[in-house]
């Protein structure tokens, strides 16, 4: 008989046999879960959080896997609610990214078992493709445009634009010399300066040259990274409403989200918001209530799959579209998992895709693809069709590397 309250493997079930935690650095910093089992897969999970990667593989390592060891894998629900609901402290960006990786890999493995891609065992496909939008960057207005129009001709039918904001030193979102955007890539954070006046003089008139330059046929993208006050954002929403963008991106921090909700009834731009959340309750009232039009959310963060999944079924009930969170700090395996929602949910909106450094494709091979500006991914590679090559991860060890921090021109700190 068993005891009550335990949990033993049934006859013949996949059971968790081996728990390993990879860190590595190919061009940026990922944390990996490897899960093994008694018939001989493997499932694979991300784990990556953008400046504390080493809180999530010790919070994984020493805290997590003896927990696995002996499950059956294929009791996903039962595993996350045992992960979950199981310690006293709950939540929180270290907790949620460490189940998001456990949740990822039983999906990887419960696909690999039954010869399936996710998105099958997530009810099949509902769309063939993924709209999907890169970064446009520019130090001028002049090298915004020509970057959005660069952008244009590579097939993307939706683009994110930034450009330096003058009078400033740095500006969130601007790529730095000749290299590609990159926010994580000093030993210690970088300070930068932030002028909330000279921002919204600014952007109204990058966004309508934008539109007089290129004009309106296609999606036009802008991320104001927390950094307005609702009044603020308000004024920036109804600005920008002549130039019709596909969204306005965190335009205030959402801790409190009935901030949103003047800035919803003060503005018909459309919101977005959620990178930064780790569960539905971050942003049960924002979606219940109308708050915004898109939900950021990315499943590395948000508590894998069956967690994210949630989000999405209670955001479509209201109306509200997916905009995955798809920075190049979410690694290959988290794109993989949002990709595999974005496939099968009836609420896609646009799925954000930076792209990978070189070096992240000799550690990462995926079954997803970018062909045209849009996201494919293949029908007949079973689980999240990624996998991981163990010896090329060692050839790029961990690099500490911060996000930086923003302070006002006064030196006092701001929200970056």
């Amino acid at each position: 008989m068993t005891a009550l309250g335990t949990t033993r493997a049934r006859h013949g079930s996949r059971t968790i046999t081996d728990v390993d935690v990879v860190v590595c650095s190919p061009g940026r910093n990922y944390v990996t879960l490897r899960l093994g089992t008694t018939d001989g897969l493997v499932g694979w999970g991300d784990a990556t959080l953008n400046g504390r990667e080493l809180a999530v593989a010790s919070y994984l390592r020493d805290h997590v896997a003896p927990l696995l060891l002996g499950k059956d894998a294929s009791r996903i629900g039962d595993l996350w609610q045992y992960l979950y609901r199981g310690p006293y402290w709950r939540r929180g960006p270290v907790t949620m990214a460490s189940i998001s990786a456990v949740d990822q890999a039983l999906w990887d493995l419960q696909g690999k078992a039954a010869g399936m891609p996710v998105f099958q065992l997530l009810g099949g496909r509902a769309r063939e493709r993924l709209m999907t939008y890169p970064h446009a960057t520019g130090h001028s207005v002049e090298d915004a445009v020509a970057s959005v129009a660069g952008r244009l001709e590579e097939g993307y039918a939706a683009v994110r634009v930034q450009a330096s904001v003058p009078g400033l030193p740095s500006t969130y979102g601007v790529h730095v010399g000749d290299e590609a955007y990159e926010p994580a890539h000093t030993d210690l954070p970088d300070e930068e300066a932030w002028s909330t006046p000279l921002y919204l003089d600014f952007v109204p008139r990058l966004m309508k040259r934008v539109r007089d330059e290129l004009g309106f046929g296609f999606a036009l993208l802008h991320d104001g990274h927390h950094r307005l006050s609702p009044t603020e954002a308000t004024w920036l929403g109804r600005e920008l409403e002549p130039q019709r963008l596909f969204w306005l991106e965190d335009v205030t921090p959402a801790e409190d989200q009935r901030a949103f909700a003047p800035i919803k009834a003060g503005t018909t731009t459309p919101l977005a918001v959620g990178e930064v959340f780790n569960s539905i309750w971050d942003c049960q009232e924002l979606i219940s209530n109308r708050w915004i039009d898109y939900i950021r959310c990315a499943t590395t963060h948000t508590g894998g799959i069956t967690h994210m999944r949630r989000i999405l079924d209670l955001a479509d009930l209201h109306g509200v579209r997916s905009g995955c969170h798809g920075p190049s700090d979410v690694s290959p395996i988290g794109m993989a998992a949002n990709v595999h929602l974005d496939v099968a949910i009836p609420n896609f909106g646009v799925q954000e895709f930076m792209g990978y450094p070189d070096a992240a494709a000799e550690v990462f091979t995926t079954s997803y693809r970018l062909v045209d500006g849009h996201l494919e991914v293949d029908d007949d590679v079973p689980g999240l069709g990624v996998e991981v090559d163990l010896e090329a991860a060692e050839r790029y060890p961990y690099v500490r590397r911060y996000l930086p921090v923003n302070r006002r021109l006064d030196g006092s700190m701001h929200d970056w």
